[in-house]
Protein backbone atom coordinates (compact mmCIF):
# COMPACT_ATOMS: atom_id res chain seq x y z
CA UNK A 1 0.00 0.00 0.00
CA UNK A 2 1.39 3.56 -0.95
CA UNK A 3 -0.63 6.17 0.56
CA UNK A 4 0.10 9.67 0.16
CA UNK A 5 -0.06 12.02 2.89
CA UNK A 6 -0.37 15.70 2.68
CA UNK A 7 2.80 16.65 4.74
CA UNK A 8 5.00 14.86 2.65
CA UNK A 9 6.31 17.74 0.99
CA UNK A 10 6.77 19.96 4.07
CA UNK A 11 8.28 17.22 5.80
CA UNK A 12 11.90 18.17 4.54
CA UNK A 13 12.04 21.26 5.87
CA UNK A 14 11.36 20.42 9.81
CA UNK A 15 14.09 19.93 12.22
CA UNK A 16 13.80 18.30 15.12
CA UNK A 17 14.48 20.64 18.57
CA UNK A 18 16.66 19.46 21.35
CA UNK A 19 13.92 18.68 23.35
CA UNK A 20 11.59 16.94 20.73
CA UNK A 21 14.65 14.31 20.59
CA UNK A 22 14.57 13.89 24.54
CA UNK A 23 11.12 13.90 24.65
CA UNK A 24 10.59 10.83 22.12
CA UNK A 25 13.88 9.49 22.23
CA UNK A 26 12.37 6.28 23.73
CA UNK A 27 10.68 5.72 20.14
CA UNK A 28 12.72 7.25 17.52
CA UNK A 29 14.46 3.93 16.81
CA UNK A 30 10.85 2.85 15.67
CA UNK A 31 9.28 5.90 13.68
CA UNK A 32 12.85 7.62 12.81
CA UNK A 33 13.55 10.92 12.29
CA UNK A 34 12.06 11.49 9.16
CA UNK A 35 9.06 9.54 10.51
CA UNK A 36 8.79 11.97 13.55
CA UNK A 37 9.14 14.86 11.36
CA UNK A 38 6.01 13.18 9.44
CA UNK A 39 4.05 13.21 12.72
CA UNK A 40 4.90 16.49 13.50
CA UNK A 41 3.43 17.50 10.39
CA UNK A 42 0.76 15.69 10.34
CA UNK A 43 -2.87 15.92 11.50
CA UNK A 44 -5.54 13.33 12.56
CA UNK A 45 -9.47 13.97 12.77
CA UNK A 46 -11.36 11.73 15.48
CA UNK A 47 -15.08 11.75 15.74
CA UNK A 48 -16.05 11.12 19.04
CA UNK A 49 -13.03 11.84 22.02
CA UNK A 50 -14.83 9.37 24.51
CA UNK A 51 -13.25 5.58 25.70
CA UNK A 52 -11.99 4.83 22.32
CA UNK A 53 -11.01 7.81 20.92
CA UNK A 54 -9.83 9.73 24.03
CA UNK A 55 -7.13 6.97 24.52
CA UNK A 56 -6.22 7.66 20.76
CA UNK A 57 -5.88 10.77 20.74
CA UNK A 58 -4.12 10.94 24.22
CA UNK A 59 -1.68 8.24 22.34
CA UNK A 60 -1.67 10.07 19.11
CA UNK A 61 -0.18 13.37 21.59
CA UNK A 62 2.21 11.28 22.93
CA UNK A 63 3.71 10.16 19.97
CA UNK A 64 3.91 14.05 18.32
CA UNK A 65 1.07 14.17 16.19
CA UNK A 66 1.35 18.07 15.38
CA UNK A 67 -2.51 18.65 14.76
CA UNK A 68 -5.69 16.86 15.81
CA UNK A 69 -9.17 17.76 14.71
CA UNK A 70 -11.69 16.51 17.59
CA UNK A 71 -15.25 16.65 16.98
CA UNK A 72 -17.74 15.28 20.28
CA UNK A 73 -20.71 16.81 21.32
CA UNK A 74 -22.36 16.74 25.01
CA UNK A 75 -21.29 17.59 28.73
CA UNK A 76 -19.92 15.04 31.34
CA UNK A 77 -21.80 12.68 32.81
CA UNK A 78 -21.09 10.26 35.98
CA UNK A 79 -21.80 7.49 33.51
CA UNK A 80 -18.66 8.83 31.12
CA UNK A 81 -15.96 8.13 34.51
CA UNK A 82 -15.58 4.54 33.54
CA UNK A 83 -13.72 4.84 30.74
CA UNK A 84 -13.39 8.96 29.29
CA UNK A 85 -9.81 9.30 30.64
CA UNK A 86 -9.50 12.59 29.55
CA UNK A 87 -12.73 13.53 31.67
CA UNK A 88 -12.39 14.88 35.35
CA UNK A 89 -14.84 14.50 38.65
CA UNK A 90 -15.11 17.82 38.91
CA UNK A 91 -16.10 18.72 35.59
CA UNK A 92 -19.19 17.06 35.61
CA UNK A 93 -22.21 18.83 33.97
CA UNK A 94 -19.87 21.18 31.66
CA UNK A 95 -18.76 20.67 27.67
CA UNK A 96 -16.78 17.71 27.47
CA UNK A 97 -14.86 19.20 24.57
CA UNK A 98 -13.58 21.53 27.00
CA UNK A 99 -11.94 19.31 29.22
CA UNK A 100 -10.83 17.27 25.96
CA UNK A 101 -8.66 20.13 24.62
CA UNK A 102 -7.49 20.89 28.67
CA UNK A 103 -6.27 17.14 29.32
CA UNK A 104 -4.24 16.82 25.68
CA UNK A 105 -2.66 20.31 26.38
CA UNK A 106 -1.38 19.49 29.62
CA UNK A 107 -0.22 16.41 28.68
CA UNK A 108 1.47 17.78 25.32
CA UNK A 109 1.10 21.62 24.91
CA UNK A 110 3.25 21.39 21.27
CA UNK A 111 0.18 19.31 19.68
CA UNK A 112 -2.22 22.14 17.81
CA UNK A 113 -6.04 21.39 18.37
CA UNK A 114 -8.91 21.79 16.39
CA UNK A 115 -12.22 21.27 18.92
CA UNK A 116 -16.09 20.80 17.51
CA UNK A 117 -18.69 20.26 20.06
CA UNK A 118 -21.55 19.09 17.32
CA UNK A 119 -22.20 15.63 15.53
CA UNK A 120 -20.63 14.56 12.55
CA UNK A 121 -22.33 14.84 9.41
CA UNK A 122 -21.04 14.42 5.71
CA UNK A 123 -21.58 18.33 5.17
CA UNK A 124 -19.00 18.60 8.27
CA UNK A 125 -16.79 16.22 7.18
CA UNK A 126 -16.29 17.65 3.72
CA UNK A 127 -15.06 20.75 5.18
CA UNK A 128 -12.71 19.20 7.86
CA UNK A 129 -11.38 15.94 6.25
CA UNK A 130 -9.68 17.63 3.27
CA UNK A 131 -7.82 18.70 6.11
CA UNK A 132 -6.54 15.79 7.54
CA UNK A 133 -4.03 12.60 7.01
CA UNK A 134 -5.26 10.35 8.99
CA UNK A 135 -9.07 10.22 9.71
CA UNK A 136 -10.02 7.72 13.09
CA UNK A 137 -14.12 6.54 13.34
CA UNK A 138 -14.11 6.32 17.24
CA UNK A 139 -17.83 6.86 17.08
CA UNK A 140 -20.66 4.83 19.27
CA UNK A 141 -23.18 6.35 16.66
CA UNK A 142 -23.74 3.95 14.02
CA UNK A 143 -24.66 7.14 11.60
CA UNK A 144 -21.22 9.18 12.26
CA UNK A 145 -19.54 6.16 11.02
CA UNK A 146 -21.50 6.06 8.44
CA UNK A 147 -20.71 9.96 7.41
CA UNK A 148 -17.23 9.47 8.13
CA UNK A 149 -16.58 6.53 5.78
CA UNK A 150 -18.62 8.27 2.91
CA UNK A 151 -16.11 11.64 3.15
CA UNK A 152 -13.61 9.23 3.57
CA UNK A 153 -14.13 7.45 0.23
CA UNK A 154 -14.98 10.83 -1.19
CA UNK A 155 -11.57 12.36 -0.52
CA UNK A 156 -9.50 9.01 -0.53
CA UNK A 157 -8.45 9.51 2.79
CA UNK A 158 -6.75 6.92 4.83
CA UNK A 159 -9.57 5.88 7.59
CA UNK A 160 -9.03 4.09 11.18
CA UNK A 161 -12.30 2.24 11.91
CA UNK A 162 -12.20 0.78 15.66
CA UNK A 163 -14.97 -0.12 17.59
CA UNK A 164 -15.95 -2.15 20.99
CA UNK A 165 -18.99 -3.73 23.15
CA UNK A 166 -18.19 -5.68 26.26
CA UNK A 167 -14.66 -7.33 25.96
CA UNK A 168 -14.72 -7.26 22.16
CA UNK A 169 -13.27 -4.83 19.80
CA UNK A 170 -12.80 -4.95 15.98
CA UNK A 171 -9.95 -2.94 13.84
CA UNK A 172 -9.79 -2.36 10.58
CA UNK A 173 -7.89 0.07 8.11
CA UNK A 174 -9.91 1.59 5.38
CA UNK A 175 -7.64 2.93 2.21
CA UNK A 176 -10.19 4.45 -0.42
CA UNK A 177 -9.62 2.60 -3.77
CA UNK A 178 -6.93 -0.32 -2.00
CA UNK A 179 -9.27 -2.02 0.67
CA UNK A 180 -13.18 -2.71 1.51
CA UNK A 181 -14.77 0.45 2.83
CA UNK A 182 -17.47 0.12 5.87
CA UNK A 183 -20.35 0.05 3.50
CA UNK A 184 -18.59 -3.20 2.12
CA UNK A 185 -18.28 -4.76 5.77
CA UNK A 186 -21.62 -3.86 6.86
CA UNK A 187 -23.99 -3.30 3.24
CA UNK A 188 -27.13 -2.73 5.64
CA UNK A 189 -27.47 -0.69 8.67
CA UNK A 190 -28.36 -2.37 11.59
CA UNK A 191 -31.86 -2.34 12.99
CA UNK A 192 -33.89 -2.80 16.32
CA UNK A 193 -31.96 -3.88 19.33
CA UNK A 194 -29.05 -5.37 17.48
CA UNK A 195 -27.65 -1.59 17.92
CA UNK A 196 -28.04 1.05 21.00
CA UNK A 197 -25.51 3.15 20.82
CA UNK A 198 -25.92 4.61 24.27
CA UNK A 199 -26.48 0.86 25.81
CA UNK A 200 -23.83 -1.39 24.94
CA UNK A 201 -21.62 -2.68 27.74
CA UNK A 202 -18.13 -0.92 28.07
CA UNK A 203 -15.65 -1.99 30.27
CA UNK A 204 -13.07 1.29 30.11
CA UNK A 205 -9.98 -0.70 29.52
CA UNK A 206 -10.98 -2.73 26.89
CA UNK A 207 -12.64 0.87 25.13
CA UNK A 208 -9.10 2.41 25.96
CA UNK A 209 -7.21 -1.17 24.37
CA UNK A 210 -9.40 -0.20 21.26
CA UNK A 211 -8.20 3.58 21.08
CA UNK A 212 -4.68 2.67 21.87
CA UNK A 213 -4.83 0.07 18.49
CA UNK A 214 -6.51 2.50 16.62
CA UNK A 215 -3.64 5.23 17.43
CA UNK A 216 -1.05 2.35 16.42
CA UNK A 217 -2.53 2.04 13.08
CA UNK A 218 -2.60 5.90 12.29
CA UNK A 219 1.10 5.99 13.35
CA UNK A 220 1.90 3.26 11.00
CA UNK A 221 0.01 4.96 8.21
CA UNK A 222 1.56 8.33 8.86
CA UNK A 223 5.24 7.06 9.50
CA UNK A 224 5.20 3.98 7.45
CA UNK A 225 6.75 5.84 3.97
CA UNK A 226 9.80 7.02 6.41
CA UNK A 227 10.55 3.43 8.49
CA UNK A 228 9.95 0.98 5.03
CA UNK A 229 7.38 -0.53 7.37
CA UNK A 230 9.89 -2.79 8.52
CA UNK A 231 9.96 -2.04 12.32
CA UNK A 232 6.52 -0.81 12.91
CA UNK A 233 4.49 -3.37 10.28
CA UNK A 234 2.10 -3.27 7.74
CA UNK A 235 -1.64 -1.53 8.77
CA UNK A 236 -4.35 -3.52 9.05
CA UNK A 237 -4.81 -3.20 5.66
CA UNK A 238 -7.67 -5.51 3.79
CA UNK A 239 -7.89 -7.50 7.52
CA UNK A 240 -10.19 -7.42 10.47
CA UNK A 241 -8.79 -7.37 13.70
CA UNK A 242 -11.41 -9.23 16.06
CA UNK A 243 -10.36 -9.60 19.52
CA UNK A 244 -12.00 -10.30 22.81
CA UNK A 245 -10.16 -10.05 26.42
CA UNK A 246 -12.98 -12.25 27.72
CA UNK A 247 -10.52 -15.39 26.60
CA UNK A 248 -7.81 -12.91 25.12
CA UNK A 249 -8.03 -14.63 21.95
CA UNK A 250 -7.00 -12.40 18.47
CA UNK A 251 -7.77 -13.08 14.93
CA UNK A 252 -7.25 -11.49 11.64
CA UNK A 253 -9.72 -11.91 9.07
CA UNK A 254 -9.25 -10.67 5.36
CA UNK A 255 -11.88 -8.77 4.41
CA UNK A 256 -12.52 -7.67 0.24
CA UNK A 257 -14.12 -4.93 -1.60
CA UNK A 258 -17.42 -5.43 -3.08
CA UNK A 259 -17.16 -4.60 -6.55
CA UNK A 260 -20.73 -3.29 -6.28
CA UNK A 261 -20.72 -1.22 -2.89
CA UNK A 262 -22.61 1.42 -3.68
CA UNK A 263 -20.02 3.92 -1.82
CA UNK A 264 -16.22 2.57 -3.06
CA UNK A 265 -17.59 0.27 -5.88
CA UNK A 266 -16.23 2.66 -8.50
CA UNK A 267 -13.48 3.44 -7.35
CA UNK A 268 -10.03 2.62 -9.05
Amino acid sequence: MATALRCDVEVLVVVLTEFERVRFARHLSLVTEEGQKRLRQATALITRCGGVGGAAALYLAAAGIGRLIIIHEGNTTPSNLNRMILQTHDWIGKPRIVKIRESIHRFNPDVELVTLAEPFTEALGDKLVPKADVLLSCTPVWEERVALNAVAVRHRTPLVEAAMNGMEGRLTVIVPGETPCLRCLYPEDPTGDWWDPWGFPVLGAVAGMTGCFAAIEAVKLIVGQATNRHRLGQPLTNRLLVFDTATHTYRTVRIRRRPECPVCGKLG
